[in-house]
């Protein structure tokens, strides 16, 4: 935003602890936030700066993505750093934290250095590898990798040996930061690539039985039980299966949701969408019900993108042969506003609590809010109309984006966060 801007009324969200006001007003020079409400008509009375209604729109503290994957952040055919973090700018996101899986896995120190840029207003975190290139087999050095930036410790999209995160915990390096784990065992799961059940079945997919989520998952509540003086998070809970577990534990971890598995099921695709093939498996109607509850009752904590970028090659190839995930920072505020807004009644305040200040807890990060002096701002259309079109230079730049060529309704229209080779309008 390259001038002086009253806009006024607006509907303006300062922090987590503060209701929206449907009638502010803020003031806003070249992408600054510089005051709010009367103070911020006092200035722009001053200067001769017009009030530009925006009653309808949204102006609030960025999202935060708590965990993402970048194989290639410095070379990558479908998406590279500096594109990330275009994309994320224009999309709202002001924090996006990278697991470890990479090209050169992140679980020595030397490998958490290169992703600062001067000029982006977006912050990286990296979980740091809990075990070496992920394998299980042996633990990283977590204190090292903590002490040199790491935001916690992660391991890839399922659950290490227990004997060995068990080990972990005991010696205890990595204190009370994060570790982020994810509850499915690969062994259980097999080839099924959507969650087990009838439909799925007469369908003719390969069935991912419920047991691949909900065993790990008793085992990782045990041992939290086990270690409550320990940080553990759950990392994309995809049944509802899981959601009873979480929910009935003595001492229960922050989790995570994919939002993928907030607005889709198997029964909402064709066969031939991109969607199917994502990690956890998609589930049924139920498991997104009961997922949506669990979101809404505060039992899991946080939204992720969880964005794995692909190119077109591998695009090409079937669901079950082609690396699993999707991609797409930009159609998450908008489909979650359709799902959890418009549908079930959702205030802003719950839906920024899910997409901003709970993936701030999770990854142990203070909440984003709206702050005079402060780029970190985002201004939210609800009732803007646009076509996804991953050729807009404004998007990711990875082929796995769902919804290619549909009219969407909501988009990010602003923002006050600085990106290599973003010019917020």
């Amino acid at each position: 935003m390259r001038q002086t801007l009253l806009l006024d009324p607006v509907r303006l969200l300062i922090s987590c602890d503060r209701e929206p006001n449907d009638g502010g007003a803020a003031l806003i020079q070249d992408g600054v936030l510089v005051a709010f409400d009367d103070e911020a008509r006092e200035q722009a009375s001053t200067l001769g700066v017009a009030p530009d209604p925006r009653p309808r729109q949204i102006l609030a503290p960025c999202l935060v993505d708590p965990h993402s994957v970048l194989d290639r952040p410095f070379s990558g055919p479908a998406e590279t750093l500096l594109s990330l973090l275009h994309a994320t700018a224009r999309a709202g996101y002001g924090q996006v934290a990278l697991l470890p899986r990479a090209n050169s896995w992140r679980d020595r120190v030397e490998r958490l250095h290169g992703f600062a840029e001067e000029d982006s207003d977006v912050r990286v975190h990296l979980w740091g590898g809990f075990s070496i290139e992920g394998r299980g087999e042996q633990l990283s050095a977590h204190g090292d990798l903590l002490d040199q930036g790491a935001c916690g410790l992660a391991e890839d999209d399922a659950c290490p040996p227990i004997a060995l995160l068990q080990r972990a915990l005991v010696l205890g390096e990595m204190g009370e930061a994060p570790v982020l784990l994810a509850p499915r065992d690969p062994g259980i799961q097999g080839d099924g690539l959507v969650r087990e059940g009838v439909a799925t079945l007469r369908a003719g997919w390969t069935p991912d039985p419920v047991a691949s989520e909900t065993l790990p998952l008793g085992q990782l509540l045990d041992l939290q039980r086990q270690f409550p003086q320990r940080r553990l998070r759950l990392m994309n809970l995809s049944t509802a299966a899981g959601v009873s577990q979480l929910a009935a534990a003595s001492v229960r971890p922050q989790a995570s949701v994919c939002w993928w598995h907030l607005v889709s099921d198997h029964s909402r695709l064709s066969p031939t969408e991109m969607g199917w093939s994502v990690t956890p498996s998609l589930g049924a109607p139920e498991d997104r019900e009961a997922l949506i509850q669990a979101l809404g009752a505060g039992v899991i904590q946080a939204v992720a993108v969880h964005a794995v970028p692909i190119d077109e090659e591998d695009c090409l190839l079937p669901p079950d042969q082609r690396k699993r995930g999707l991609a797409g920072h930009q159609l998450v505020l908008p489909a979650l506003w359709q799902t959890l807004v418009l549908e079930r009644g959702w205030t802003i305040r719950q839906l920024w609590e899910v997409l901003s200040f709970g993936p701030s807890r999770l990854l142990g990060q203070p909440e984003e809010r709206l702050e005079a002096g402060s780029r970190r701002w985002l201004l939210f259309d609800p009732e803007h109309s646009w076509r996804m079109d991953r050729r807009d230079p404004d998007q990711p730049r990875a082929a796995n984006q769902p919804w290619q060529g549909l009219m969407l309704q909501g988009r990010v229209t602003s923002s006050g966060l600085r990106s290599p080779g973003n010019r917020c309008d």
